[in-house]
């Protein structure tokens, strides 16, 4: 029996041995994919800020063209209205396609307050046909529905 013992405390040693193991294993690759991340945000964040003073400085050149035919409040306000419609262009562009109106789609549904999406999925504005099966019974009205009833599956 003391052997079993001696036995059951390499297990438990091997065992702590293989979790040390697997736990620097994980950090040391945890650490590299962090590292790599960093850097690609870091050169992110930097083209970033250079695109934004390439664009001041177009603004910058629109105005100074337009100034030389116009005053110089004009010039300024023409270039910021050419600057809005960009943005408005941009914008549009971010938005994902479900939110954009499609032609045959007149019914909008509105987002909750929160900006999480919809607060319950959009209902289908004809029932959907089952091939032979039976005309279901007709829904109760919305006056008939307790709102306090538990909702059980029957």
């Amino acid at each position: 029996m003391e052997r079993l013992d001696h036995l059951e405390h390499l297990d438990k040693h091997l065992v702590d041995e293989l979790a040390q193991v697997a736990r620097e294993t994980v950090r040391d690759e945890l650490r590299e994919q962090t590292r790599k991340q960093r850097r690609t945000a870091m050169l992110y964040a930097a083209s970033g800020a250079v695109a934004l003073y390439a664009g001041a400085a177009l603004a910058l050149a629109v105005g100074l063209s337009l100034a030389l035919g116009l005053p110089d409040w004009a010039a300024a306000l023409i270039t910021a209205v050419i600057l809005g419609a960009v943005a408005y262009v941009l914008r549009g562009a971010a938005r994902p396609a479900a939110s954009r109106p499609t032609a045959g789609r007149t019914e909008t549904v509105a987002a909750p307050p929160s900006g999480l999406g919809t607060p319950y999925p959009p209902m289908p504005s004809v029932a959907p046909e089952a091939a032979g099966a039976p005309e279901p019974a007709a829904a109760p009205r919305q006056d008939d529905i307790d709102p306090e009833q538990p909702h059980h599956r029957a």
